[in-house]
């Protein structure tokens, strides 16, 4: 037996179909592709969407409402529960719940939701509250700073 005579197992690779190589190949003259049309011209490939000259779907589909996904202001989400790890009397700002790795992003700005219990008194300072956040910030004994409010009286409402 010499080197050249030893393989891997029969039949693992299977050799390439040269298509268009005469008809003694076997897949010689139209190469597998039929006969005319579309798909037998070279660089035939169509979109997945084509619907061969129908209307596609998309396009017979009523479009409606707006989607202001490119201006719209986006919040990173702390609920109140989330809040219960800090120490009593502490004041929450969100460099400090970056830090705590509530929230990620400096750029983000924070709102606060209701969802959950706290029984700390905290000052929570943040670009929103919820109506239930806020209630039950203020009843646990904390304060409300909201950054976006210009006024104290807006603050305080």
């Amino acid at each position: 037996m010499m080197n050249h005579d030893i393989t891997a197992v029969v039949g693992k690779h299977k050799t390439k179909r040269r298509r268009g190589r005469g008809a003694g190949s076997g897949c010689g003259k139209t190469a597998g592709r039929g006969h005319k049309g579309q798909s037998s011209r070279a660089g035939a490939s169509q979109l997945i969407t084509f619907e061969g000259g129908q209307m596609p779907l998309f396009r017979r589909i009523p479009k409606r409402g707006f989607n202001n996904v490119n201006f719209a202001t986006k919040y990173a989400i702390v609920n109140v529960d989330q809040l219960q790890q800090f120490d009593e009397g502490t004041r929450i700002d969100p460099q400090m719940l970056i830090d705590a790795g509530l929230i990620r992003g400096a750029g983000l700005k924070v709102k606060i939701l209701g969802n959950g219990d706290l029984n700390r008194s905290l000052t929570v300072v943040a670009h929103k509250f919820s109506r239930s956040a806020r209630d039950k910030i203020t009843n646990a004994g904390g304060t409300v700073e909201d950054m976006l409010a210009s006024t104290p009286e807006e603050q305080a409402s």
